[in-house]
């Protein structure tokens, strides 16, 4: 239980990297009061925590009924994060947790950026939602399913504590500070999700490592 716990925590809080978030969100609200600020993280938060809520209760329905086994995705889930764990560690936009080009022109024009770009993709982005599916290997419908809602309760706290105070951790960390820590969190990740891989081939090929 505390194995899964801790993975589940280390990975989402990684994947979500309410750090790397912070930056953002106060360019995005450079205009808004305080209060403003409160009112977007809490609404993008409590959307971004409803879409994972609904995957980590229906994450292993849906694998099934798309008839896909746990190993490939395992195998597939494994290789999507570790492309996101390149990216973090080379400090680019990243498809998985980011917005393009585009994306970014429309959010600068929007006045309420709660449900895009903040919730999804940026906190329920591909990267948190494919991890929440792989966790759910580890187990659904019973305790281990608990373990796992209130990690994602923990993690989503934290980014809202984050995003609450995104103009300090900005103005202390800067931008420098903020990739240095998105790096290191890009390795912690890239191991993870190679364990992720190593899972699924041990499950689809056995005999595979000799042992």
């Amino acid at each position: 239980m505390i194995e899964l716990a801790s993975t589940a925590f280390v990975i989402l809080f990684v994947v979500i990297d309410p750090v790397g978030i912070a930056p953002m969100f106060a360019g995005l609200t450079s205009s808004d009061s305080e209060a403003e600020r409160k009112k977007t993280a809490l609404k993008g938060v409590s959307i971004a925590g409803f879409v994972l809520l609904l995957f980590t209760l229906t994450g292993d329905a849906i694998l099934r009924y798309l008839n896909v086994h746990t190993a490939s995705f395992s195998i597939a889930g494994g290789i999507l994060l570790f492309l996101l764990a390149i990216d973090m560690v080379l400090v680019r936009d990243s498809g998985l947790r980011s917005t393009t080009f585009r994306e970014q022109a429309e959010a600068k024009t929007k006045t309420d950026i709660s449900v895009f770009p903040l919730a999804i993709p940026m906190i329920a982005g591909p990267g948190s939602l494919t991890t929440i599916l792989l966790l759910q290997d580890k187990g659904v419908y019973s305790f281990e399913t608990v373990i796992i809602l209130g990690v994602v309760f923990v993690v989503l706290v934290l980014t809202y504590l984050m995003l609450v105070l995104a103009v300090k951790i900005t103005s202390v960390l800067g931008e420098t500070g903020a990739n240095v820590i998105t790096r290191l969190f890009g390795i912690i990740l890239a191991a993870l999700a190679t364990q992720f891989i190593l899972n699924g081939l041990t499950q689809t090929f056995p005999g595979w490592t000799g042992s």
